[in-house]
């Protein structure tokens, strides 16, 4: 069975460092509190020059030299974000013209913190279907501080700033190593529970809306909670299920990195030992789209993940979206 690989994983954070004791100076929190309810302790933010195409060339550049590829060999662009530098045009243009490779194929996808893995399954199909593609670059990149509202504690103490990177290249030697399965989900129903209203036609931009601060994240935390722990854990055992796979054949699992709580709760629900759990939030914060592909570059760089692993990737967001993957890792 012709498989596709990751080829090589990059990642970047901006350099400013946005404390939870810097937050206890900007709405009614503690350092405590934050880390007790999410795992939180720091997380990046960028500058207002900063863009969400900015971080994502630099998450590509790095993935690029991972994969020991040139600008030149890419055949296609997908950028997974909820930040677009701007409506139109899509993100994944933008960084194209700063990557120096024109005339491909390049475009966004919108799930919110499930669009890496959605972008992985569209990626996959793409090289799997098209014989004359061979390589594609998959970026996970969010400027979130864009868009939280900085004097709602609910919100702002869990978001932070950064970008991730893939390579996808097929597997030539026929081994098994590759992504093996990628299942992905929504629940319209649940769109109101976190969502941005403003930005787009149904809330033009009037000073009305402006005063209404609807150009800021909401949530409904709670219901957020119990949802991204039930999804998530259906679509993990789903994915094992029809893979004939059980958790115990898993060696390293890396879930969207949105509260240690949930993190915690999935694995004692389905069984999977902490040990097997990678968790890089302490000091990032949720990252939206860039969280799984960040986690990856870290998880590898400190040698959580080696040759011949089976590895898990599983996320949840807005809409709500959700995906897992199952990688054989080369």
């Amino acid at each position: 069975m012709e498989r596709v690989i990751i080829r090589g994983v990059g990642s970047y954070l901006p350099d400013c460092v946005l404390s939870n004791t810097d937050l206890e100076s900007m709405v009614d929190t503690t350092h405590e509190w934050i880390v007790t309810r999410t795992g939180i302790e720091s997380r990046r933010i960028c500058l207002d020059t900063e863009m969400a195409s900015d971080l994502g060339y630099e998450a590509a550049r790095k993935a690029l030299e991972n994969a020991h590829i040139a600008t030149c060999d890419i055949d296609l662009i997908i950028v997974a974000t909820m930040t677009p530098d701007m409506q139109f045009p899509a993100t994944a243009c933008i960084i194209q013209k700063k990557l120096g490779c024109s005339d491909i194929p390049c475009f966004d996808i919108g799930a919110a913190c499930s669009g890496f893995i959605y972008a992985m399954d569209v990626g996959r199909n793409f090289l799997l279907s098209n014989p004359a593609m061979k390589n594609v670059l998959l970026i996970g990149t969010e400027k979130i501080s864009s868009i939280l509202d900085w004097e709602d504690r609910s919100t702002c103490i869990l978001f932070g700033d950064g970008a991730g990177a893939v390579v996808l290249s097929r597997n030539w030697d026929n081994s098994d190593a590759g992504i093996w399965d990628i299942l992905i989900g929504a629940d319209g129903r649940c769109a109101s529970m976190l969502h941005c209203s403003g930005w787009g036609a149904s809330v033009p931009v009037t000073v009305e809306n402006v005063e209404q601060r609807k150009y800021f994240i909401r949530m409904e935390g709670r219901e957020v909670f119990k949802e991204a722990i039930k999804r998530m854990c259906v679509v993990v055992e789903d994915i094992l299920l029809r893979n004939h796979l059980t958790v115990e054949d898993i060696a390293c699992v890396i879930p969207h990195q949105a509260n240690i709580r949930i993190i915690t709760a999935i694995g004692e629900r389905l069984g999977i030992p902490q040990e097997k759990m990678f968790v890089n939030l302490q000091h990032k914060g949720n990252t939206s789209a860039a969280s799984i592909p960040i986690a990856i570059d870290e998880a590898l760089k400190m040698g959580r993940i080696h040759t011949g692993d089976l590895i898990l990737l599983v996320a949840f967001g807005a809409g709500m979206t959700w995906g897992a993957s199952l990688i054989r890792w080369k």
